[in-house]
């Protein structure tokens, strides 16, 4: 049984209290957003956004179903330039730190200027776990660099103060929950992990997925986990001979705990968890199997960035396109692809998706669903009418 939690389609969940965050910040709370949705009505209303979105995807040709899988990203901070870019259709933009302009109105109008459809605005990403991984200006609040030694409840603080910023500034996903659990601190994924054993790093991934879901799609990340695969996947792929069993009981957790804590996207990462399947977890069919059919996971499954892959030097990955139609086919929904791309990168890896398709290499029906998932999370998150006001009231966290 699914255990991804249900949202109401009206708006984004309201923040029940006022959110207290970090010492001298401004704490925020959501207005206009109605709450209390009972779980019948919130299921009707679920089922009738997975019928548009179905019926919207089933009017698309096969080129408009590949754009719609594919986030793209160029650099820059011109607002026209961006809307240009976002004409082909692309079912999203990941926005990096070349694209964040000093002002936050300058970032509303940047994000803005990303929709194309008012109906069916892209999704809008970001990587803003606070602390190390940074992109958004303003987030003083809490990072794993500290939360991991720090009450659960204070993850919870952080991340929903860090999901209100990410929100405020017209941005709609964010790939900010690092899943991952080490308690190597030589480990690169170290600094950037919740906790340091299964459970703890699962207590606040719970907390932080559960925070953040009231304002924006959350992510986990880098299933199936970096700590047990050392090595940083920017420049390698890791590979760990762990056993299934081994993993279920340890670097799995965090992320179960996410996924039933109402994550609405899981990042696959470039690791290779050998015991399982040599190639690469973003690519192996295996490892996309256990987070739907073992882990209970129905949203969206991204890619990391597969221009690490490039970056890797391993030949077999020498092809963006290639890499985004095997990820496609092992059962990812939306394809990212930022190191070592230009402005024709997302066009060519939908005409490749496309190609394919045509070719029987992948399976049109794998594609309309991956295409439907994405759209009916686009749908949902356009339907979300919470507005953000400062909270004068608020006592900080000690």
């Amino acid at each position: 049984m699914p255990r991804h939690r249900t949202w109401a389609a009206a708006a984004l969940l309201a923040v029940a209290a006022a959110v207290c965050v970090a010492p001298g910040a401004a704490a925020m709370t959501a207005a206009s957003a109605p709450a209390g949705v009972s779980t019948a009505a919130a299921d009707t209303a679920s089922d009738a956004m997975n019928a548009r979105a179905t019926a919207l995807v089933a009017q698309m040709t096969v080129e408009e179903r590949a754009a719609t899988v594919v986030m793209g990203h160029i650099g820059g901070t011109d607002p026209a330039a961006l809307h240009a870019y976002m004409g082909s259709g692309l079912g999203g933009f990941i926005l990096m730190g070349a694209n964040i302009p000093d002002s936050e109105a300058a970032l509303q109008r940047l994000t803005a200027a990303l929709t194309i459809d008012p109906a069916l605005p892209p999704l809008i990403a970001v990587d803003q776990e606070g602390g190390i991984v940074s992109r958004l200006n303003g987030d003083d609040y809490p990072a794993s660099t500290t939360l991991k030694d720090r009450p659960v409840a204070d993850a919870t603080a952080a991340f929903a103060a860090r999901g209100s910023l990410v929100a405020r500034s017209g941005i709609t996903v964010n790939f900010g929950t690092v899943a991952d659990v080490t308690s190597d601190s030589g480990s690169f994924i170290y600094g950037r992990a919740l906790g340091s054993d299964p459970q703890g790093a699962a207590d606040r991934v719970a907390a932080a997925t559960t925070a953040q879901e009231q304002f924006v799609a959350s992510t986990l990340k880098h299933f199936p986990g970096h700590g047990a695969a050392p090595g940083d996947s920017h420049s390698a792929i890791p590979d760990s001979s762990m056993s299934l069993k081994e993993w279920r009981s340890t670097e799995a957790k965090p992320f179960e705990a996410g996924i039933d804590a109402g994550a609405s996207l899981l990042m696959f990462g470039h690791l290779a968890y050998t015991a399982v399947d040599s190639a690469p977890a973003s690519l192996s069919p295996a490892w996309h199997e256990i987070a739907r059919d073992e882990l209970g996971f129905d949203g969206i499954i991204v890619t990391d960035d597969l221009g690490m892959l490039l970056s890797s030097g391993d030949p077999a990955y020498a092809d963006p396109v290639a890499n985004g139609v095997a990820a496609l086919a092992a059962g990812s929904d939306l394809l990212l692809m930022i190191a070592g791309s230009d402005a024709g990168t997302a066009g060519r890896m939908t005409a490749g998706i496309a190609a394919a398709v045509d070719s029987g290499s992948l399976s049109a029906d794998r594609l309309e669903e991956a295409a439907t998932r994405v759209v009916t999370l686009r749908l949902r998150l356009s339907a979300a009418t919470a507005q953000w006001t400062p909270c004068p009231d608020c006592d900080p966290v000690d």
